[in-house]
């Protein structure tokens, strides 16, 4: 009896330990599908892409916000940032894309970072993709083999800010 609750435990604690580095990596692996599905991200030749990821869940209450960065070089001084944000629908993980930037790293900058292509809603909105860059940056990026992002997954869908909007009746 006692060996079962050991299984038992050693097999919960790797559970604990291994999923949640797992389940970012499969949000970043959503959203890069549905950059590509909605053409966000550039063409290359590259076979692997160079992504990071910081999920906010403080600064919209109510609303999960995954921050995305697909770095352009492997010294990650460069990129582009984009806002996603995550909702349900059902049985379906909703990935709608908010906004886009391509940045450079900067130590001129105010905030560390220079937008090349701003987003977006202006300087407050530059704050929060430079903050979440700056995060981003702690962290070590993933290295996601672009095959990855070409299967479709029933579990998700992608929206985004480029949709064509429905005509609204004069009624």
């Amino acid at each position: 009896m006692k060996k079962m609750i050991l299984i038992a435990f050693l097999l919960a604690f790797y559970a604990s330990t291994s999923c949640p580095q797992e389940q970012p990596r499969q949000l970043v692996v959503h959203a890069g599908h549905c950059l590509v599905v909605k053409g966000f991200l550039p063409s290359s030749r590259a076979k692997i892409l160079s992504f990071g990821y910081f999920l906010d869940e403080k600064s919209y209450p109510g609303d999960k916000v995954l921050y995305v960065v697909n770095f352009a070089s492997p010294t990650r001084s460069n990129g582009l940032v984009f806002a996603i944000f995550l909702t349900r629908d059902g049985d379906h993980q909703v990935f709608n894309i908010q906004n886009k930037a391509s940045f450079v790293l900067s130590k001129e900058d105010v905030h560390g970072v220079s937008f090349v292509d701003p987003p977006l809603g202006g300087t407050w909105t530059q704050g929060r993709l430079a903050s979440a860059i700056d995060q981003i940056e702690e962290q070590p990026r993933l290295a996601i083999p672009v095959r990855d992002f070409l299967a479709v997954d029933a579990s998700s869908s992608c929206e985004s800010y480029t949709d064509p909007q429905p005509k609204r009746s004069d009624r």
